[in-house]
C-alpha cells in the first residue's frame, strides 16, 4: 500500500478525542477561528473564501467565496440576511454529513457563526434531516455549550457580531436537499422548489437575502480561517481545492468516510483505503457521487477525485459518496431501484419529473421482467432525454442521468434481458450485494451512537 492518504482536517482528532464537549474542541484550537473572524473585516472574509478555492460540498460544487459575494452588504437592503445550513442528507449512500455532525459537532457551529459574521447575518437556521435524531441531540447539546461560553448569541465573545443559531428538523423529505424546497419547508410550507430567478441571494427565506450551504462546507470554513486561505488552496488541485470527506460504500472490504485531498485518485480510495473488492469478485462499476450521478466503468477507476476530472469522464463528484458494485449486480435492477426512489421522491410538481419517473420504473420493469422490446430501450432513453433540463430543480435530471448512463456504459445487459426474456443473473436480487454493505455501515453508526444518545437522555 502507498504512503497514507488521507489528510484530516475537518476529521482531525476526531478518531482520538471527544470533540462532542467544547473542552476537548476548544483543547485542539477550537473557536479560534472564530476569534481571528471577528478581528477581520467582513469583506476581507468573503474575499478569503474566494482566495481558498472552496466548492460547495453539497453537489453542485459552486464556488462558496462567490456565492456568498452574491449577497447583498449589511447596509445595503433592509431586510435581513440569513444563512441556511443544508443538514438534509438524504442522498443515497452518503453519510459523510452525519459523521461531522456527530463527531466534531463544534466545527460545524464555529463555522456557521464566522461565515454569518461574514455576510452579516444575525440570524442562522441548521436544517436537519427528521431522520438524524441523534445528530440533532448532539448539535443542540453542543449549542448549549456554545451559548454559554459566548460563541453564540448576543455581542459574540464581546464583539458587535450577534448570531443566534436556530435548528429545524426536517420531515425525511429528499426534495428538501434542493435549495429552495428546503426554504419552503422552513417557512412552513409544502416541501417543493420555487421557480429561479429569483435567486435565494436576493430573495431566500421570507423574501429575504439567504446564503445556503451545505455542512461539510460550512464545517470547512475554520481551517480555511486556521491555515490562511493561500494555504488552503495549495491542497488539493486545481479548480478542486482543500480537502473532501468521501462516504465509500458498496461491495468494498473496509467502508466508511475518508477524508482525502482532492485530485486523490479512485483506485486509492476504493483499493488501498477501501481494501478493494471483497471475495475476490470483478470491479463492475462506480457510482462516484451518490445515486443521483452517471456511473462509471471499472476501466475508469483511476480517475482523479476532482470536479473536473469527474466532469471528462462524463460524471460528477456529487455528494462524495463513493458507491462499489462487483460483477454480481445487475444494472437493469439497479436502474429499477434508482428510478423507484425518485419517483417516490419527486415531488409532482413539475409534468416532466412527475409523469417521467413513472414512466422510466413502467419500462424498466418491462426490462427486468423479460417483457420488453429493443424499442422500449430506445423508449427508455428517449423518456429520460425529455426529463433533462426540463424541471424546476435538478430531482428528475438525478432519476434520468444515472439510468441514461447505465444504458450507455452496459447497453448489452440491457438487450440481454430483452433477447432472453428476462434477468440474465436469475431471480434473485443481486442488487442486494451491493446495498447490503451501506445498510451494516448505518447499523454500525448506530451502535456507535447509542451511548452519546443515552447520556443526553
Amino acid at each position: 500500500m502507498a504512503a497514507n492518504p488521507v489528510r484530516n482536517l475537518i476529521l482531525e482528532h476526531a478518531g482520538d478525542r471527544d470533540l462532542k464537549q467544547l473542552s476537548e474542541y476548544e483543547a485542539v484550537g477550537g473557536y479560534g477561528s472564530l476569534r481571528k473572524a471577528l478581528e477581520t473585516d467582513r469583506a476581507a472574509l468573503v474575499e478569503r473564501l474566494l482566495a481558498s478555492g472552496l466548492r460547495g460540498r453539497g453537489g453542485a460544487g459552486f464556488p462558496t467565496g462567490r456565492k456568498a459575494s452574491f449577497l447583498p452588504k449589511p447596509g445595503e437592503t433592509e431586510k435581513p440576511i440569513y444563512l441556511t445550513v443544508n443538514a438534509d442528507e438524504s442522498e443515497p449512500g452518503t453519510f459523510k454529513d452525519r459523521e461531522i455532525m456527530f463527531a466534531t459537532p463544534h466545527a460545524l457551529i464555529e463555522g456557521t457563526v464566522i461565515v454569518s459574521h461574514a455576510i452579516g447575518a444575525e440570524t442562522a437556521f441548521i436544517y436537519i434531516r427528521g431522520e438524524y435524531l441523534t445528530e440533532y441531540e448532539i448539535i443542540r447539546a453542543a449549542l448549549e455549550e456554545a451559548l454559554e461560553a459566548g460563541y453564540v448569541g448576543p455581542n459574540v465573545l464581546g464583539s458587535d457580531t450577534s448570531v443566534t443559531i436556530v435548528l429545524h428538523r426536517g420531515a425525511g423529505a429528499y426534495i428538501c436537499g434542493e435549495e429552495t424546497a428546503l426554504l419552503e419547508s422552513l417557512e412552513g410550507k409544502r416541501g417543493q422548489p420555487r421557480s429561479k430567478p429569483p435567486f435565494p441571494a436576493i430573495s431566500g427565506l421570507y423574501a429575504s437575502p439567504t446564503l445556503i450551504n451545505n455542512v461539510e462546507t460550512i464545517a470547512t470554513v475554520p481551517d480555511i480561517i486556521r491555515l490562511g486561505a493561500e494555504e488552503y488552496a495549495k491542497l488539493g488541485v486545481e479548480n478542486s481545492t482543500g480537502t473532501r470527506v468521501f462516504s465509500l460504500s458498496g461491495n468494498v472490504v473496509n467502508g466508511g468516510n475518508y477524508e482525502l485531498e482532492l485530485g486523490t485518485p479512485l483506485s486509492t480510495l476504493i483499493f488501498d483505503l477501501g481494501g478493494g473488492v471483497p471475495g475476490g469478485r470483478e470491479l463492475k462499476a462506480i457510482i462516484p457521487g451518490g445515486s443521483s450521478v452517471p456511473v462509471m466503468s471499472a476501466d475508469e477507476v483511476d480517475t482523479p477525485l476532482d470536479f473536473d476530472s469527474m466532469a471528462k469522464v462524463g460524471t460528477m463528484l456529487g455528494s462524495g459518496a463513493v458507491i462499489v458494485i462487483d460483477d454480481r449486480c445487475c444494472m437493469v435492477q439497479l436502474g429499477l431501484r434508482v428510478a423507484q426512489f425518485y419517483m417516490h421522491e419527486s415531488c409532482g410538481k413539475c409534468t416532466p419529473c412527475r409523469e417521467g419517473t413513472r414512466w422510466m420504473v413502467q419500462i424498466l420493469k418491462k426490462i427486468e421482467q423479460g417483457e420488453a422490446s429493443h424499442g422500449d430501450l430506445d423508449l427508455l432513453l428517449d423518456v429520460c432525454d425529455r426529463i433533462l433540463g426540463n424541471c424546476l430543480c435538478p430531482l428528475g435530471d438525478a432519476a434520468a442521468m444515472p439510468v441514461a448512463s447505465y444504458v450507455a456504459k452496459f447497453r448489452d445487459e440491457f438487450r440481454r434481458h430483452i433477447d432472453e426474456g428476462g434477468c440474465p443473473f436469475g431471480g434473485e436480487s443481486t442488487l442486494d450485494h451491493v446495498l447490503a454493505p451501506v445498510e451494516q455501515h448505518h447499523a454500525h453508526m448506530r451502535a456507535q451512537i447509542e451511548v452519546p444518545v443515552h447520556e443526553l437522555a
